[in-house]
């Protein structure tokens, strides 16, 4: 099982502690990032101090920035690049990887241009390959650091998520297996705009009253939406739903939270992005989200006010205003 060849695109947190964890577990890693200065800084240092500060990297693990090197021969290759990014990426390895290489999207987002999750879009990029996705309440801090975490794989072929839940789970990181791919990718994108909403809760000064509604009325809008895309609904309950909602609504060290704290505060997108290093997803994805929904015609009013305070420039006291003013209904 040792000797499965592991290659990681993306350098961010995630990429990195899965690198460190799959390093530490024997196997074979080489992790690629884009930037070529910042990729040799990194195999000199073995840290990387942007994206995972304070973490060493395995002398084992091979930091490269030569994008061809990172894909052939290799059994695994994780996709862990911002979703904007993804298809231009996969663009440069067409025809560089074999027939039984399995793709793992860690990606948590949604493309804009066409609403398309990150397995649609790596099937439409290279063909049909053997296709997973990893996702789950999964702060890199933590991972990396031995906290308890749980994870689910999906796959349709059930003999692909039972080899990425081998490979992944370690004594400290228990990884379940699901066969609704569609659902535990929506469950992992949606749920950074709710983060943004909480964050904006939190920026207004609200209490835990106001985000245990939106995390209910949240995770209610993103099942209504994934049920209609083809979701299993009990998904949504789960580690890939409920669960990683939670933490990114409640987490200190959650970007989408902290974008929507900002937001609260009266800070406009362009200048939240100034100050940040990592991408937030949940920012392009509130747009694709919106799409969806408009699509599919589900109602989303939660998604629709993030969607307004970040493209619309709308108030957040209008917006929750708005939320609060809506027609009753049942629950």
């Amino acid at each position: 099982m040792n000797k499965i060849r592991i290659g990681i695109l993306g350098d961010g947190g995630w990429g990195t502690t899965l690198a460190v964890l799959l390093s530490n577990k024997g196997y074979p890693v080489t992790l690629w990032g884009a930037f070529a200065d910042y990729s040799q800084q990194m195999a000199k240092s073995r840290l990387n101090p942007k994206f995972l500060p304070g973490i060493r990297i395995p002398q084992k693990v091979r930091i490269i920035s030569d994008i061809k090197t990172a894909v052939v021969d290799k059994e695994i290759i994780v996709i862990a690049i911002p979703s904007q990014y993804t298809r231009s990426i996969l663009n440069k390895i067409k025809g560089t990887f074999s027939k039984n290489t399995v793709f793992l999207s860690v990606t948590k987002g949604i493309e804009i241009k066409s609403s398309k999750r990150m397995s649609e879009v790596i099937l439409e990029e290279l063909g049909p390959v053997k296709l997973a996705v990893l996702s789950g309440p999964t702060i890199a801090q933590e991972v990396v650091k031995g906290i308890p975490t749980t994870a689910v794989a999906a796959s349709s072929n059930k003999k692909i998520r039972k080899t990425i839940q081998e490979v992944f789970s370690t004594a400290k990181l228990r990884v379940y297996t699901n066969p609704d791919v569609i659902g535990v990718e929506l469950g992992g994108s949606l749920k950074n705009v709710i983060a943004i909403a909480c964050g904006v809760s939190d920026g207004l000064g609200f209490g835990t009253n106001t985000k245990a509604a939106i995390l209910t009325r949240g995770l209610a809008e993103i099942s209504r939406l994934g049920k209609v895309m083809g979701a299993k609904s009990k998904t949504f309950s789960g580690i890939s739903g409920l669960g990683d909602l939670v933490t990114t609504c409640i987490s200190k060290q959650s970007r989408n939270r902290m974008v929507g704290e900002l937001l609260g505060r009266g800070k406009n997108l362009q200048e939240i992005r100034q100050h940040m290093q990592m991408v937030a997803e949940g920012v392009p994805t509130a747009k694709s989200a919106y799409a969806l929904s408009l699509k599919h015609k589900t109602e989303m009013p939660i998604t629709k006010e993030v969607y307004r305070l970040l493209y619309e420039d709308k108030s957040p006291r209008q917006a929750v205003k708005d939320l609060m003013a809506r027609k009753n209904k049942e629950e």
